[in-house]
């Protein structure tokens, strides 16, 4: 009868809609790239094993699946990112010892949240740093297209770009480009090669004051305005690259930058 009973209770559904799901642990995520905060999420849900001798194995077979299901989904996610304008991590993961490399960084996810259903059933919330993945975009950095400025008072903490009301799109790998012959200002290859896997080229927020409480910039950045988006880059008008060209812009090595856009 024992056995029955157990076969039972682990034959429930793992959701059922309109019904008490009764779980235990964090509200789920939003899955998906995460601009401001710089990671990538996704979330697995895991059936109980109904070959399980016990509750506690069928859990953990639960568990087991909603991990596996997590990566598949993290991948996906990862694969849909932007890179640069006309190039998404899909596209570089054509290549084999890129894929090989992206899929053992996903598989390092951070297991950040869980749930436990009362039918033995289990949600697990996952992320991964999108600055990890700078280095397999663009593992052999090109020199420098514009050195950064050490010498001087560093008056600045970090850049913000103010490009509200511009069409940015979200990339790992944006650029900065001055009017009117479109040099490369900031790029990827600007980043100190610490500063590659640890910060990534750029976060996107949604306003000054959020960019203004971000760590990323520090606490007196440099605010400038975007004069023009081409796709995921950015083009600054004369006035305010001489602006950016007066400051020790050591902070340029360092990914101290912010972009305020509305992400929606």
């Amino acid at each position: 009868m024992k056995r029955i009973a157990l076969v039972l209770s682990l034959a429930l559904p793992l959701v059922v809609v309109g019904q008490d799901k009764k779980f235990q642990g964090d509200p789920k995520i939003s899955p998906g790239p995460n601009w401001s905060g710089q990671v990538v999420k996704a979330t697995g849900a895991g059936a109980p094993d109904m070959k399980a001798t016990s509750p506690a194995q069928a859990r953990l077979g639960a568990e087991r699946a909603a991990q596996l299901d997590a990566f598949r989904n993290l991948l996906a996610q990862v694969k849909g990112l932007q890179i640069s304008a006309g190039k998404t991590m899909s596209d570089a993961m054509a290549k084999d010892e890129i894929r090989a490399k992206v899929e053992g960084i996903v598989k390092g996810f951070k297991v950040t949240g869980k749930r436990y259903f009362s039918d033995g059933g289990v949600e697990v919330d996952v992320e991964v740093p999108l600055a990890m993945l700078t280095d397999v975009i663009d593992p052999e950095p090109a020199q420098q297209q514009l050195a950064t400025k050490t010498d001087g008072e560093k008056a600045n903490t970090g850049l913000v770009i103010d490009a509200r009301g511009l069409k940015v799109t979200p990339a790992l790998a944006p650029r900065l480009l001055a009017n009117p012959d479109a040099k490369v200002v900031y790029s990827i290859d600007s980043l100190s090669p610490d500063a590659r896997k640890s910060a990534g080229v750029a976060s996107y927020v949604q306003s000054l004051e959020d960019a203004k409480k971000s760590m990323k910039a520090g606490e007196k950045p440099l605010i400038i305005k975007a004069a023009e988006a081409k796709g995921t880059d950015i083009v600054l008008a004369a006035e305010d690259l001489q602006k950016l060209n007066q400051t020790n812009t050591s902070f340029l090595s360092e990914g101290r930058v912010i972009v305020v856009m509305s992400l929606n």
